[in-house]
């Protein structure tokens, strides 16, 4: 099987369609020199690479969202709209299912080498299951987030897509090596979202993968390794692909950061900050006003607010508590608002790992482990976990009860009535028990639960659980550690507490997270009839189908007591007066969606901290 694991504190991104916007904005913006604005976030960059389970996480695509460029974005609206600025796509047979994808001319590299069509077959090839020779049970996890085949002669991309694995053919490349045809074997409703260029560059992995300095060379061999199905030069691009863009601090190497977007890195010291400066090339969209950004890592909300209002940060959006917006109520010069994200809370368990709600731990006895599962899930307190720590930042604030449908949608309610849901709602220590009486089991019932730890909100939450779980029988074992996301999928634990965070406005964005073998699907859960009804997903346009399908996947999950929904996060978003143009959307990338409006008070200048180094050099 495919096993993924993500890396990421507040929100992990839900993969399977990750689109990240590109620049939209007022034509003929232009630079002013010598500005500088410092964003505040929870968690440290660590990948150039977010097509791998370490890369993709809401870090590392903030970052990626101010490097590269894309074919479409959402806007302010959550409307997809074309970036024609970068490229065009279109539609050129509808029985085959072909997609025409040109980059236009002059768009290029931060080192000068044109983005073109290897990197095109290199996203679409990276993402595409047939190249694999090995599974992920044959793979190696590290803790630094280091990925290696047992076999050194193994191909394994750590990344997939199940809509460029309908793509089995080569795509036709044309337009002297500026665009590719993709061919699909069926139909794919979410296809405008599921394809872009490699956030890595085709010629830097060869260099680094294959020792090709060459860039034009170096292109040719990477679609030549695709085309050819060179397991030899796959297996030294895979082993590239999967480490050597993940990174703490900056690296030696330019081609590990290489961008076509915006901004470039131009200085990353480790746990501290992470710096980009404006690309001087850079002119396939509106070029933003601001002339650095600068990244400041804290996972500490307060610590965020008093850095906020001692000036060394601009903008902030930290995890929301009393205390946070009490302390923001406090400061002059400073604007915020509250609501709801787009990210939400939940508990997954895991069906592979040997532990308590693993099928092989009752000797391969399916109903037994569900009964177990279903007994823990009925002690989880959502509503107390709502009263106690989410009221206080929303009055109005209700469970999630869907795992696809965010509050408010047209079809949530209709969802949440059929989908079973409501064996949730409240606590039933005594169902509980009378579930492990069923199953036959010994407690007390030990639990590993994974959170992260010096988050305070989830270390609440797992109190919480902890003590009401402690009631039926499950001794819930403390596994609160702060690097939580590089061991999502490695088996350590048998429940997990984390957020997931939306890139799209298909209900197929959540395909990855639950089909068998699933890019993001950590737990190893796997039914058949659930596959079927995200296959029928795949192809349907008709919005009363996709809501009749959305009900029997998610009344199936609840009777398989896969995990549970608890809230949708409160949000707040502060940034100091003099910062114009901040804005924030309910999709990843969130608060940097529109960066290309920021800009400094005609009255006024951001003073950054005095610490701060010099940019080094591009």
């Amino acid at each position: 099987m495919k096993i993924r694991r993500i890396s990421a504190a507040a929100a992990v991104v839900a993969a399977g369609a990750l689109v990240l916007g590109a620049c939209s904005g007022p034509a003929g913006s232009t630079i002013e020199e010598d500005t500088a604005v410092n964003v505040g976030w929870n968690e440290p960059f660590r990948s150039t690479n977010n097509l791998t389970s370490n890369g993709n996480a809401t870090t590392n695509a903030n970052i990626l969202y101010l490097m590269n460029s894309f074919f479409n974005y959402y806007d302010g609206d959550l409307k997809l709209a074309k970036n024609e600025d970068f490229g065009k796509y279109e539609v050129v047979s509808e029985d085959p299912f072909k997609v025409k994808y040109t980059i236009n001319e002059g768009v290029k590299w931060s080192d000068g080498t044109a983005v073109d069509a290897a990197d095109l077959i290199l996203y679409w090839g990276s993402q595409n299951d047939q190249f694999d020779t090995v599974t992920g049970d044959d793979v190696e996890y590290g803790e630094d987030g280091s990925i290696d085949a047992k076999d050194a002669a193994a191909v394994y991309f750590d990344g997939s897509s199940p809509a460029m694995n309908l793509i089995t053919d080569f795509p036709e490349i044309g337009d002297d090596g500026r665009s590719v045809t993709l061919s699909y074997t069926e139909p794919r409703s979410d296809w405008e979202v599921s394809f872009q260029a490699s956030p890595i560059a085709a010629h830097a992995l060869a260099k680094l993968a294959l020792g090709i300095d060459d860039p034009k060379e170096g292109k040719q061999a990477v679609e030549d390794a695709f085309k050819n199905d060179d397991k030899e030069a796959l297996a030294k691009l895979s082993k590239s692909f999967n480490n050597d863009f993940n990174f703490t601090k900056l690296p030696a190497e330019k081609e590990k950061y290489l961008s076509y977007g915006a901004y470039v890195i131009t200085d990353y010291v480790e746990n501290q900050y992470l710096t980009l400066s404006a690309n001087k090339d850079y002119t396939w969209g509106p070029k933003p006003k601001v002339e650095s950004v600068t990244i400041r890592y804290t996972e500490d909300p307060l610590a965020s607010v008093t850095a906020l209002q001692n000036g060394e940060v601009d903008l902030i959006a930290p995890q929301s508590s009393v205390d946070v917006l009490k302390t923001l109520d406090g400061i002059d010069g400073i604007s915020y608002t509250t609501g709801d994200e787009g990210t939400y809370e939940h508990v997954d368990l895991t069906f592979n790992n040997g532990g308590p709600f693993d099928p092989a731990t009752y000797g391969g006895d399916a109903e037994k482990a569900k009964l177990v599962r279903e007994a823990f899930l009925k002690t989880i307190p959502r509503q107390e976990i709502i009263e106690k720590l989410i009221k206080p930042l929303n009055p109005d604030a209700k469970t999630r009860d869907s795992f696809t449908v965010v509050p408010g949608a047209a079809n949530y309610d209709e969802v949440v009535k059929n989908n079973g849901s409501d064996a949730w709602t409240n606590v039933d220590i005594d169902g509980a028990k009378a579930l492990l009486a069923q199953a036959g089991v010994t407690t007390p019932i030990d639990v590993r639960f994974l959170y992260g730890k010096s988050n305070v909100r989830r270390a609440n939450e797992f109190q919480l659980i902890s003590a009401s779980a402690a009631q039926a029988g499950f001794n819930v074992l403390d596994n609160g550690d702060d690097a939580w996301g590089s061991k999502l999928g490695n088996g350590t634990y048998d429940a997990s507490l984390f957020g997931w965070q939306s890139t799209n406005t298909y209900a197929l964005n959540s395909e990855a997270n639950y089909i068998t073998d699933g890019l993001n699907n950590f737990g190893g859960y796997s039914n058949e009839k659930v596959d079927g009804w995200y296959k029928d997903m795949s192809t349907n346009t008709d919005a009363d189908k996709e809501t009749e399908l959305i009900i029997n996947i998610e009344k199936q999950m609840n009777d398989d007591a896969f995990g549970v929904n608890i809230f949708q996060f409160p949000g707040v978003v502060a940034h100091r007066d003099v910062l114009k143009g901040v804005s924030t959307i309910a999709l990843s990338p969130t608060i940097f969606w529109n960066y290309w409006d920021w800009e400094i008070s005609a009255d006024d200048t951001l003073e950054g901290p005095t610490e701060t180094p010099a940019p080094a050099e591009s």
